[in-house]
């Protein structure tokens, strides 16, 4: 009784739900033309109403998040740049300190 599992995509989830929800038709019905578990379906439901409001931030969210990790990088960058003239004159002062203690 080993059957191959069904993946269906997002819009295929969405239109089933859509079928329940705005059309009326039984989860059951639904579930048997997809041949699907109704605790499945009910599953892609709870998912739907939990993640719905994503729909409706409008990327503020994301466009904070990207300005957060430009900044960061802009910082990281800036400290990196430091890093390197420091060592830069360090590695200068060691070179001239070992010509004037080579000539001793």
């Amino acid at each position: 009784m080993n059957s191959e599992r069904r993946h269906l995509n997002p819009q295929e989830k969405v239109a089933a739900l859509k079928r329940h929800l705005l059309e009326g038709v039984p989860v059951s019905t639904i579930c048997d033309s997809l041949g699907i578990a109704p605790t499945l379906f009910y599953r892609w439901q709870k998912e739907f109403f939990e993640n719905g409001h994503t729909v409706f931030e409008n990327g503020r969210k994301a466009k904070a998040v990207e300005d957060a990790k430009d900044e960061k990088i802009q910082k990281l960058e800036a400290k990196l740049q430091r890093k390197n003239e420091v060592m830069a004159e360090l590695m200068e002062a060691h070179t001239q300190l070992k010509k004037d203690l080579g000539e001793l």
